[in-house]
């Protein structure tokens, strides 16, 4: 019996040790590929019109802003959808027309 014993706890050593190394030598994709964990900036404000406050939270790794609030009379937890910051300030501002060849500056040509 105890020889039956000591075989099997040597098998499952050796499964061990065999999946073991198989961890640390294969190539995973899976942890190459993880994110690493996010940052967060939370800042508190008020909502114009709201008797309840809101807090503004900032993904700073992934670049998302998120916002909650508490509904005290209905013991609810509110969330907005994230925002994509990224695609916010890519837009920018569209250009203000100045004439035609005009420079900020500079006069007019024939002026």
């Amino acid at each position: 019996m105890k020889n039956r014993i000591l075989w099997a706890l040597a098998g499952l050593n050796v499964l061990l040790v065999m999946t073991l190394a198989g961890r640390l030598t294969s190539d995973n994709a899976a942890h190459a590929q993880a994110k690493r964990t996010s940052d967060y900036i939370m800042i508190p404000g008020e909502v114009g019109g709201g008797a309840s406050a809101v807090v503004y939270m900032i993904d700073t790794s992934n670049g998302l802003l998120g916002a909650m609030t508490y509904d005290d009379p209905q013991k609810q937890l509110h969330t907005m959808p994230p925002i994509d910051l990224a695609r916010v300030f890519d837009g920018g501002a569209p250009a203000t027309p100045r004439g035609p060849g005009v420079a900020p500056g500079t006069r007019a040509p024939g002026r």
